[in-house]
This record gives structure tokens, sequence and C-alpha cells, in this order.
């Protein structure tokens, strides 16, 4: 026992200069061991300004992502690409992300909703809880006076008009427009322009004057008319399923009077049309342009495009090069635009694999959910990801991801609030109880995703040695 007297003198040293604490040499170990004293540390996170997605789940820090804030310093690009095979989250992250990014006075979204039940897409619930009436693509309703896009709508310029027109007739044919047929539609084109201006042009003006050409346009080329009409057959042929086909009502008449451009969310309700016909992406390349001419404007704002089903797009050469302009240009205007596929091997080996590695170069950040692992294997190789990423992909539960912004690679666990669950998960087969069963079997899910994503970390974490002091 000590005496009191060096008690005292330790207390008033203490007192006068801080206690004291002895000195110690380094001892040498390896992390494997002191792993329970010195323990590992997560990745830096991608800042505090923007939206909060969930927590980082090796450290359980809060993870904050906006390609505006971010763009320019930690993303030379603002694009999005967000892949999983169906169930694991992914509709959930873009509903709460285009709920919180709407909180921002100058965020604008366009949301391509090409999935629905019960006769309504799936973003018809957000929708109406912000007042807004989704704009629904249906041949069945355009024909009673429904919506209607005009690809010749003079919001268009001339040169996006005709870009637009040899998009819609090359995918409907599966290759290109040869020299002759895109001349015989620049001259129909051309000369619609120049003689209707008591209204909007239309596709069936386009159609007769492929038809019946005039004869200044074969004196130009010095060719006999019937040259001419036989080069714009196919083209009018293509043209007139728009017309008078199975696509009819929705493209061949003036634009819609009454779109809300200025809305903060603009949906396309497209659960109407066959995802697996060639419907789906003369569609999207309609809407890509005619949003191009008249919705990305030099105001300021910052808006989100974002594309379900998003491989009609780049699976097609015609409509993945439309697209790849849109977002050059709209780049330079504060336009992100939000890819959603399932996956990767769905585009990368298509027919438009080049235009496909461009706009996914173009793509700075990747949100990827569970896959099979050779799945995962091929996604990592097409994306760069790191050996650690690829392991653990086809072990990640619903709700958990691999996110890469721009080679900052974590591991995400995405959080929805009581206010967006009812908006969130629209299953409207799913009782009550049920619900609740499926709420428990997730938490469950994301508990047993932590446990080995720290098993993970301690058998990586193992096999080094570090000097500790």
């Amino acid at each position: 026992m000590r005496d009191p007297l060096s008690v005292l003198t330790d207390a008033f040293t203490s007192f006068l200069f801080g206690k004291v604490e002895t000195t110690r040499l380094p001892v040498r170990t390896s992390t494997g061991q002191a792993q329970a004293v010195y323990l590992p540390t997560a990745a830096p996170g991608l800042g505090d300004s923007g939206v909060i997605i969930g927590r980082e789940v090796y450290s359980g820090k809060g993870y904050i992502y906006d390609p505006f804030q971010l763009y320019g310093q930690q993303l030379p690009a603002p694009h999005w690409l967000v892949l999983g095979e169906s169930g694991n989250g992914k509709s959930a992250l873009e509903k709460t992300y285009v709920l919180r990014q709407l909180r921002f006075k100058d965020r604008q979204v366009v949301v391509l909703d090409a999935q629905g039940e019960d006769g309504v897409g799936e973003w018809n619930l957000i929708a109406q809880e912000l007042g807004i009436t989704p704009i629904r693509l249906d041949p069945m309703a355009a024909l009673d006076m429904g919506i209607r896009l005009n690809p010749l709508d003079p919001a268009i310029t001339t040169t996006g008009q005709l870009a637009l027109l040899r998009t819609i007739i090359e995918v409907a044919m599966g290759h290109g427009l040869d020299e002759r047929s895109g001349f015989a539609l620049k001259v129909a084109h051309a000369y619609v322009n120049e003689t209707i201006v008591d209204r909007q042009p239309v596709l069936t003006d386009i159609v007769e004057q492929l038809r019946h050409p005039e004869p200044e346009s074969a004196e130009a080329m010095n060719v006999a008319i019937d040259d001419v009409r036989a080069w714009g057959l196919d083209v009018a042929l293509v043209l007139d399923r728009l017309v008078d086909g199975d696509l009819r009502g929705m493209f061949d008449g003036p634009t819609t009077v009454g779109i809300d451009l200025d809305a903060p969310l603009i949906v396309f309700d497209l659960s109407h049309i066959d995802r697996n016909s060639i419907a789906m992406p003369i569609l999207m390349a309609i809407v890509g342009v005619w949003l191009e001419h008249t919705w990305i404007r030099p105001d300021r704002k910052k808006r989100i495009f974002l594309v379900e089903e998003a491989w009609h797009i780049i699976n097609s050469p015609f409509v993945a090069q439309l697209f790849q302009r849109l977002l050059k240009f709209g780049r330079r205007l504060g336009l992100s635009f939000v890819a959603v596929v399932h996956h990767l091997s769905d585009v990368v080996d298509g027919a438009a694999a080049k235009e496909a590695a461009a706009i996914l170069k173009m793509a700075s950040t990747r949100t990827i959910y569970a896959q099979k692992a050779d799945e995962a294997r091929a996604t990592g190789r097409v994306l760069g990801l790191p050996r650690w990423a690829v392991e653990i992909i086809p072990t990640l539960t619903p709700g958990i991801a691999v996110w890469d912004v721009n080679g900052n690679v974590q591991v995400v666990k995405h959080l929805v609030t009581e206010t967006e669950r009812p908006l969130v998960f629209t299953d409207r087969a799913m009782t009550e109880s049920s619900a609740e069963l499926e709420d428990d079997a997730l938490r469950a899910a994301e508990r047993e995703a932590e446990e080995r994503a720290a098993a993970f970390v301690e058998h990586h974490l193992g096999d080094s040695e570090s000097t500790v002091a």
C-alpha cells in the first residue's frame, strides 16, 4: 500500500502537469492479432453535402451522394448506372433518391416508367402524392384523344427532327438507311417544313410526300421521279406503322397541349407498351429527343433523367447514338442521366457494344446490387471493380449494394424512412401482416450481411503484418 505522501505528491503533480503516461516499447504483431484493439477504418465518404442514401456497412457512417455537388471535383460526369437482379432494392433506391432530390428547389426530374401493375405505372403513387398527372403513352388511349408527342414539333430544330426520323426508321428496320432512302427522307422532310406553315407538320405529311414526291426533288439530282418514289417506299412503309399501324395515335398528330414541363416531377408512363416489342426503343428515342429540345434549358436548374429498362436505349445502336449526344450536351446544362438495367450483359454483348461502352464510360457512378457469381465477375471486368467488391456482390442481401463513385468503392445499406415506405413499396397484393413479415426478414438479412461483411474484412486484413506502437 502506497504511503499518503506519495499519493498526495502524485495528485499534485497530475493537477499541475497532467497525468504522466508510462512509455512503452513498440510491439511487433500482425493485424490479425491486433485488430481487436486497432480496428480497421473505412474509406472516407463523399462529403456531407447532398442527398443521404443510407449508411456505409463497414463503418456505420452515413452515406451521402449528390452528382451535382461532386461534379467537377470527385466526378468527371454526373451520370449514374444502377445494376442488379429484380427484388434487391433498385426500385426503392430510385424512388427515395428522387423524392429526396425534389426537396431541393432547383431540382427537376423526368422518369421513363416502363413497369407497372393494375393498369398504371410503378411511379403513379408518387406522382399522385405530389399532385402530378403522369403522361401515359398508350396506343389505345391515344386513339381516344390521349397523349401525343409529335416528332415534327416546331420546338425541335429541323436538324433534330430529321435525326429523329432517321432513328425511328433505322430502329424499326434493324439497319441503317442507305444513301438513296436517306435522300428521299431528307427531301420529303424539307418540303413539308417549307410548305406547311399554318399548323404543326405531322408524320402523315411525311408519308404522303414520300409516296408522291415533287418533280423538283428529282430534277435537283437529275434522276427520274419514279426513282425518288422507289427510294422512299420502304421509309414510307415504316412511318406508316406510326400513322396507321399498331403504334398509331401516339405520334401522328400535334403534341398534346397542356403537358407541364415545369413540374418538379414529370413521369412518362410506358407501362402499356410491350417491353419486348420494337415500340419501346422507338418510344424512348422520340421521348429523349423531344425532351432534349423542349425540357433541357440553360436556366441553372439541375435535372435528372431516370430511365428504367434502359437496355432498350443502350442496346440499340441508333437510339444509343441519340442518347450519347444528349448526355454530352446535357452535361453542360446540369443533366444527370440515370440508367437502370438488370444485367450488364444485356448491353455489352448486344448489337450496340461500341455505343454501350461509350455511355458506360460517361457513367462515373455505378451501383451494383446482388448478382450471380458469373455475372458479378463479368460486371467487375467491364467496370474495373476491385476483386473484393466482385467477391462480395453475390452475397449481398436486398437493400445493400456496392457503390463505385469514380473509384471510391464502398458497400452501402440503403435506408427507407417510414414516411417513404408506403410510396416506395407498392405491391398491392401484399397484406399488412405479410408486410411485417417481410420487414422482419429484411432486418434479419441486413444483420446477416453486416456479420458477413465484418468477417470478410477480418479475413482479408489478417494476411498482412504491420508495426503497432
